[in-house]
Order: structure tokens, then sequence, then C-alpha cells
């Protein structure tokens, strides 16, 4: 007897490894989405796409445009690496740093204006749109105090993406 179970045991298996791989499906029941995976080439379209959606969305609310700033996006690449070591999205360092910490360590010395993070499988545009349905994370992005701006992410082998955005004002 327990051999039929066992015969009948690996032929399930074979035959289930012959059937077809469909999408993947989320817990939803739904196909996962296609892996976003940053490559070079994005890495350098992303910072002048942010830029360029923030300052368009800026000009509609008849904000000023921000301009990027290097000290402030290198504050923002430090800090998604360090959420994705800690694994969870909040505004504080492993050290204890803030955001105007972690913008003085990079040789920022205007005002730090807000802070947006993120934890997603999602692109930059997804992420912007994301924060721009709610209201504390646009009013980072809109806020007309803000004259700088820096943007950066981390992204993990699973393909997940932790987002920093960092207004500023000289």
């Amino acid at each position: 007897m327990n051999t039929v179970k066992a015969v009948v045991l690996l032929a399930t298996l074979g035959l289930a490894a012959c059937a077809p791989k469909g999408p993947q499906l989320g817990p939803d029941g739904k196909p996962l989405p296609e892996l976003y995976k940053i490559s070079s080439k994005e890495a350098e379209a992303i910072p002048g796409r942010v830029l360029a959606n923030i300052n368009e969305l800026r000009t509609k609310r008849g904000t000023a445009p921000v301009a990027m700033n290097t000290a402030l996006s290198t504050a923002a690449m430090r800090h998604s690496k360090d959420m994705a070591d800690q694994n969870r999205p909040w505004h504080w360092g492993s050290d204890g740093s803030s955001p105007l910490d972690r913008a003085q360590q990079a040789g920022f010395y205007g005002k730090v204006v807000g802070e947006n993070i993120s934890e997603t499988y999602e692109n930059d545009t997804q992420t912007l749109s994301a924060w721009m349905g709610v209201p504390d994370t646009r009013d980072v992005m809109l806020n007309p105090a803000a004259t700088q701006m820096g943007f950066g992410w981390y992204q993990e082998s699973s393909g997940k993406v932790w987002w920093t955005l960092v207004t500023g004002r000289d």
C-alpha cells in the first residue's frame, strides 16, 4: 500500500512539474504585476523625470518650481538604503538621525522643509502619484516654501524599492 501511495505521489509531482506556468497570483487572486527593476539607464532618467513631474504639479498649483540639490539627493539616497537595512519605512535613521541631520551631513545648510518616504514595488511615477493622493505627502511636494529638492532610492534584489524625497530651501 505504501508503494502505491509513493507512486501516486511521484506521478502527481511529475504532472505538476509539466503544468504550464501561468502568472503568479497575489493574495487577492489577481496576477502580480511584472517586477519593476531599476536599470542603469532608468537610474539616470529617474531624477530628471521626478523633478519635471513635481515642477509640473507645482506649476499647476501656481507654486514656483524647485531645483534638484545634490546634497539633498545624497541625504535621500542614504536614507533609502538605511530604511532598507532597518526593513521599515520611517523618518529616523538607524543612527537616530533626522531628515535635518542627514541633510547637514550631506552638505546642505539650508532649511529642510519636508521628507516623503515609501516602501513599494512601484516605480517613481506611481510613487509620486500615491504621494499626491495623501494630503501630508502632497503638501511636502507642493509646499511653496521649498526651493530645492533631493530624491533617492534603494532597490532590494526582491524588487522592493525604498524611495525618499527631501525638500528644502536656501
